[in-house]
């Protein structure tokens, strides 16, 4: 079952399963449980073996980041009990005055923290939560926005931990630069610009569909039944004692980054990022914050050293919940790697002994990135994979059709990604808006299937023509007149509708 279909079984239990019932934890257990049976046999005894190691090997790898989610979790309730969310939230309700308003705050702000996508989804969920929610925005859609700025948007920053990762991607010996590469992606990364344009698009319209149209409209007519937390009036935080903190984890993460990338050695700015250890920066830059909050908080006692103390076990237990699903996720996807059941390398065989014209591998690489990145839940999995086969498709050469087909690999990994249950992006926007997981996703793949649709014939075009820029402007003009037709017959059918009603 090594190397075979069979591989990608056990994620098909897991995401199948979530679907259904709705128990994401249930669901990645059994996954896990049908992965470790594969890889033995069926030997029930090194099943259970195989599953604890890949998870200690696999949470092993991953501390950093679980160490980040926690620190994290501690800033939130700091700012929360500090009493300056209640503050942020006085002031955003005076400044804000339409949900439109709220909603592109909230996109501009996931635009703005492109460094990490954890980062991003976390934070813009803590700062944006209230005020979305005086507006009347449903968690699903906040989730969404959220989801829809963060990857897209560090997969096409020069500067995140994004870039660094598929620089590292290109396989040993290669001749091309790969920073180079990367940078002559991006205007054709067509997901994550038009997924970008479809969030700007359905902002400013205010406009949705499926299943997101039928959360946000529910949820407009019943209110808000999410607790929206407020502070005793006896709190002394501002504003400033929020946007501070922000600021003060943004630069000290970006420094940090710069410091494992060995700034210091001598390196460039440039060179430093693609060097640097993301889990790493970011675990020192969320313990530096604390440190400096609490020299911000304590000597103006906006809160006690008691509530100090308390507020850090209290952002400890509120991120259980996005540590266990990603814990699950991580071993799930561990299992499908090369040294157990191998699912990337199944799919490798397949691209690489395709023998289709070169002007169809974009779409093709599309689809393949897009489907391993749901299977396995992760996106840097996939192009990791994908990147060195797109490489020898085309002999190493730099070409156009090379970097329009990186380009679709990264666009397809990135899509794959948001679709997936078992995403750890997509786990963390759930928690960032404080969202139920299943809400999220069963609410978000109407949205970014009907973007990869059009992706996929931008890619058609892209290859037979050889020209990215001919895919980029049809995936422009048919994602507006698509999205055009559909609000257009929802607003038929609701005059049409007013009218039965009428007489």
């Amino acid at each position: 079952m090594v190397g075979t279909f069979w591989a990608l079984v056990p994620p098909i239990i897991a995401i199948g399963l979530a679907l259904i019932t709705k128990e994401v934890y249930f669901s990645l257990l059994l996954g896990i449980l049908a992965g470790g049976l594969f890889y033995t046999n069926f030997h029930i005894g090194e099943t259970m073996e195989t599953c604890i190691n890949v998870m200690s090997e696999k949470v092993g790898e991953n501390v950093p980041i679980l160490i980040f989610l926690v620190l994290l979790g501690m800033i939130v309730a700091l700012v929360t009990k500090s009493g300056a969310s209640r503050a942020y939230g006085k002031w955003a309700t005076k400044s804000i005055k339409t949900q439109r308003g709220a909603l592109f705050a909230t996109a501009g702000l996931g635009a703005l923290i492109f460094v990490d996508d954890y980062f991003n989804c976390l934070t813009v969920g803590t700062v944006m939560g209230p005020v979305t929610d005086r507006h009347k925005v449903s968690r699903a859609k906040l989730a969404y926005i959220i989801d829809a700025t963060a990857a897209p948007v560090c997969i096409i920053a020069p500067i995140s931990s994004w870039a660094a990762a598929v620089t590292s991607s290109l396989p040993e010996g290669s001749t091309i630069d790969g920073f180079n590469l990367f940078l002559r992606t991006i205007p054709f990364n067509l997901y994550a610009l038009l997924t970008l344009l479809m969030v700007a698009f359905i902002i400013f319209f205010k406009f949705d569909f499926s299943k997101m149209k039928k959360y946000q409209t529910a949820h407009e007519k019943e209110g808000s039944h999410f607790e929206i937390e407020e502070e005793d009036d006896g709190k002394k935080g501002k504003i400033c004692d929020l946007i501070i903190p922000i600021i003060m984890l943004i630069v000290v993460c970006i420094l940090c980054m710069l410091y494992t990338g060995g700034i210091l050695e001598g390196k460039g700015i440039i060179a430093a990022f693609s060097d640097c250890s993301a889990g790493m920066s970011l675990a020192m830059g969320g313990f530096i914050s604390i440190v400096l909050i609490g020299l911000l908080y304590l000597p103006r006692k906006i809160i006690t050293f008691t509530e100090f103390a308390e507020s850090l076990v209290e952002g400890f237990k509120a991120m259980v919940p996005a540590i266990l699903i990603l814990t699950l996720a991580w071993t799930l996807s561990g299992l499908c790697r090369a040294e157990y059941l191998d699912a990337g390398g199944f799919v490798g065989n397949l691209v690489g002994g395709s023998s289709m014209a070169m002007g169809l591998m974009p779409a093709i690489l599309f689809l393949v990135a897009l489907g391993l990145a749901f299977a396995t839940g992760t996106s840097w999995g996939t192009f990791s994979i994908l990147v060195p086969i797109a490489m020898a498709i085309f002999g190493g050469q730099d070409s156009q059709i090379l970097v329009i087909s990186v380009a679709a690999i990264l666009a397809g990994a990135v899509c794959g990604d948001h679709i997936s249950p078992i995403s750890d992006t997509t786990i963390l926007s759930s928690a960032g808006a404080r969202c139920n997981h299943l809400d999220h996703v069963s609410t978000q793949i109407p949205y970014a299937l009907l973007v990869a649709g059009v992706c996929f014939v931008g890619y058609l075009i892209s290859g037979l023509t050889g020209n990215g820029w001919l895919g980029l402007g049809f995936g422009i003009v048919a994602l507006i007149v698509i999205l055009t037709v559909i609000m257009q017959t929802q607003k038929n059918r609701a005059v049409q509708k007013a009218d039965t009603e009428n007489s």
